[in-house]
């Protein structure tokens, strides 16, 4: 497995030393870890941007949500319901 080298303030440093010490874990496991717990968090946003066109879609909806345009909620369920 190749290697990197990360830089981290030395405060960060001593915190994740201290806790890999309590847990009996290496320092690159718990980094490791939390490489994963970050990337599972942004998933689901990776694979929705994916999608051709809907980062332009939600601009322009938040740009007329911004201008007051739009359905209520009360108009919104409405439609759905019809």
């Amino acid at each position: 497995m190749a290697t990197s080298t990360i830089r981290i303030p030395e405060e960060k440093k001593n915190i994740l030393k201290a806790i890999s010490s309590l847990e009996n874990k290496k320092m690159n496991d718990i980094i490791v870890e939390l490489i994963d717990e970050y990337v599972e968090r942004h998933k689901e946003s990776l694979e929705l941007l994916s999608i051709p066109g809907l980062y332009e879609k939600l601009i322009k909806s938040s740009e007329e949500f911004k201008e007051g345009k739009g359905a209520t909620i009360k108009d919104a369920r409405k439609e759905l319901e019809s």
